[in-house]
């Protein structure tokens, strides 16, 4: 089995430094403790990281767990109904301490995917 790539960049967007090579050359620490000079993806890109993707990447998951969309590892669809059901109340979650500090676009965004995953949840169960 290949070894995953852990290497992780951590940038504190509060932080106008954190953007500045730091005193070790612009080096950042990986999991293991290991220095590296960047995020090393493989040649693969991933999306910006932001509030959107992250609210995408957790519908996904659920649509994913009732069976609706392909397991990319399988490359099959089953269902796993807790697993859906988890993912549903992490986003309700989400939106109960996200509540007051989204903007209109976000918000109306985490509306919308909790209404139809929950109606989707309900079909599946019922």
């Amino acid at each position: 089995m290949p070894e995953e790539n852990k290497d992780f960049i951590v940038k504190d967007k509060k932080d106008p430094a954190s953007d500045q090579n730091d005193a070790d050359g612009g080096k950042t620490s990986n999991r293991s403790g290991e220095k590296n000079s960047g995020s090393q993806t493989s040649g693969v890109q991933f999306p910006e990281i932001n509030f959107a993707t992250f609210i995408f990447s957790l519908n996904t998951s659920a649509l994913v767990h009732m069976g609706m969309l392909e397991d990319p590892s399988t490359q099959s669809k089953s269902k796993n109904l807790p697993m859906a059901k988890q993912t549903i109340d992490v986003l309700c979650m989400m939106e109960e301490k996200t509540k007051g500090n989204l903007s209109p676009d976000e918000d109306s965004m985490l509306k919308n995917i909790l209404y139809d995953l929950k109606i989707m949840y309900v079909k599946n169960t019922g």
